[in-house]
């Protein structure tokens, strides 16, 4: 069914407003707060027989061209149209091309919507992920809404309203739609929700979305999440007090590893460490009574992604309610999750693991002779124009340490080569998982504040996510054709920047600041970790 016009009656005024009954009330709602100013989560809007809901079906509705609604709600200040007009990639010269390019776009907060926003941010490091929403149909309501968000993210230079993908996870996971009980009368609104709980929420909803190969094209025999985001933990149960007790070993898959936080927790690695060696109790068939047992657990797949929660929330007996933990704990921004793997499996990675340790201190290495050739070229020559006149210095001598340097790419297809030749056939074979088990930290989810059910959460991905490869990983693939090849800049690999998304505003947030939020205060903390297998190339 088309769009139509409806009026709105509100304060005495009557408005018109578009409706579509295609899409979700919500849409329906927002349409109604940029004329009336009555934010949706103070707004009612009455029907024949009760209040517009976010899930309500239109069709059960049936509105009319020229139909007039009910609108009962405070108005706030009217939403400021933006400082300038929106303008899409497709309208844009060369300059706002490159300009809007180089920052990507925020989310607006919809009434306690943090969680939601800092969360699908933190999962645009995850490249793969578009790529295979993009290349697989049909998709559930969850996904599709997901796709269409990051399509409309990637067109625009403007701060993104997520109405329809907040429908969508409200529709799938109804807890999202829990109402502050704190506040009565017309300003109750959403209750804030959990980042890690909408992650993990989210993650689920994506479980059945086809895989993807090398080339990026869909593979309907493999599901994303299992190729990338899911790990496979062995536990293992000794008894403690029975050591003659045969040990009892079971396999089961994983999306997340968890970082508990002790009064003597001060690094992640600690914290990720207790979480996997426990004691528990339970009934023991050789001494038929309860006893204690060491649980030790290990990872015999490492996925493509690992991701960290890092348990700052916990339930308190003595006030009856989730309390967070607000100590500092360092976070790596590089891990060698081989510490956390079953021995065969550490077997399996070592020898390329080993090797690309080594290349990466050799790539450092060839930036810094690299970098410091350039400024002495750039210092030595003095040719300039002097009244019109040239003046031509002595040529400055080459650096010593880098006179034998081929250029970048020739080193870079000899290590890809070489490190191919190392990683395990098993692990090759299975596309989407960690064949090193070394990791870069890409995207991260902070809480701010005090308390549990309260607070700010943000959004944090790495720079480097947005602005692909540097240049000499670049592929030649198309030197043979006919048609102009466009390439970016070549983005330097030694700028480990991130981007901070607070809603709807970014920023550069630089490497330094990254201690700031290890936690020990009300400031905003560490909460969900996402780490990037490292490329080969």
């Amino acid at each position: 069914m088309a769009p139509f016009t409806v009026h709105v009656k509100h304060a005495g005024k009557v408005l018109d407003v578009e409706l579509d009954p295609n899409h979700p009330a919500t849409v329906f709602k927002d349409a109604v707060y940029q004329v009336t100013g009555v934010p949706p989560d103070r707004m009612k809007v009455m029907i024949k027989g009760g209040v517009l809901k976010d899930d309500t079906d239109w069709k059960k509705v049936g509105p009319k061209e020229g139909q007039t609604f009910m609108v009962i709600g405070a108005a706030g200040e009217l939403p400021k149209p933006p400082a300038k007009p929106i303008i899409f990639l497709e309208d844009m010269d060369d300059s706002q091309l490159a300009e809007a390019l180089a920052m990507p776009v925020g989310l607006r907060n919809l009434g306690n919507t943090c969680y939601m926003n800092a969360t699908v941010q933190a999962m645009r490091a995850i490249p793969e992920l578009q790529t295979a929403l993009t290349t697989s149909a049909p998709l559930s309501i969850l996904p599709k809404s997901l796709r269409d968000l990051y399509s409309n993210m990637s067109r625009t230079s403007e701060g993104v309203i997520p109405t329809q993908f907040l429908s969508a996870l409200r529709q799938i996971v109804p807890q999202f739609g829990e109402m502050d009980r704190s506040k009565g009368g017309m300003m109750a609104g959403y209750a804030q929700q959990d980042a890690e709980e909408c992650w993990s929420q989210i993650t689920n909803s994506l479980k059945e979305v086809p895989g993807i190969d090398g080339a990026g094209a869909s593979v309907s025999s493999k599901k994303f999440v299992d190729q990338f985001m899911t790990g496979e933990m062995r536990r293992e149960l000794k008894c403690e007090e029975a050591p003659e007790e045969s040990a009892t070993v079971t396999f089961e898959k994983v999306l997340k590893i968890e970082c508990n936080i002790t009064i003597a927790t001060n690094y992640m690695h600690t914290g990720i460490m207790d979480a996997l060696n426990q004691k528990v109790e339970k009934n023991s068939p050789s001494l038929n009574r309860e006893a204690v047992y060491n649980q030790t657990s290990r990872l015999s797949r490492l996925p493509g992604y690992l991701t960290v929660h890092m348990v700052r929330f916990a339930w308190r007996r003595d006030v009856g309610k989730k309390a967070k933990i607000m100590r500092k704990v360092k976070f790596a921004t590089e891990f060698d999750a081989l510490d956390i793997a079953t021995d065969e499996l550490k077997t399996k990675l070592m020898p390329a693991s080993r090797r690309l340790k080594e290349i990466e201190k050799e790539r450092s290495q060839r930036r810094k002779v690299r970098k410091r050739t350039k400024a002495a070229q750039d210092t030595g020559s003095s040719t300039r124009a002097k009244d019109g006149d040239v003046e031509m210095g002595d040529a400055p001598a080459p650096a010593a340490d880098s006179v034998d340097l081929e250029e970048e790419s020739v080193y870079r297809a000899r290590e890809l080569a070489e490190l191919e030749g190392l990683v395990d056939a098993d692990a090759k074979a299975d596309y989407g998982c960690s064949v090193t088990g070394l990791y870069d930290l890409v995207g991260i989810v902070t809480h701010k504040g005090p308390e549990a059910d309260a607070g700010h959460y943000i959004g944090f991905v790495k720079k480097s996510v947005f602005h692909g490869k540097p240049a000499a990983a670049a592929s030649s693939s198309e030197a043979g054709s006919s048609s102009p090849v466009v390439t970016a800049p070549a983005f330097d690999e030694d700028d480990e920047d991130w981007y901070k998304f607070d809603d709807e505003k970014v920023s550069i947030f630089p490497k330094e600041k990254l201690n700031s939020i290890d936690g020990g205060g009300e400031d905003a903390s560490a909460y969900v970790l996402l780490y990037k297998s490292k490329s080969l190339a």
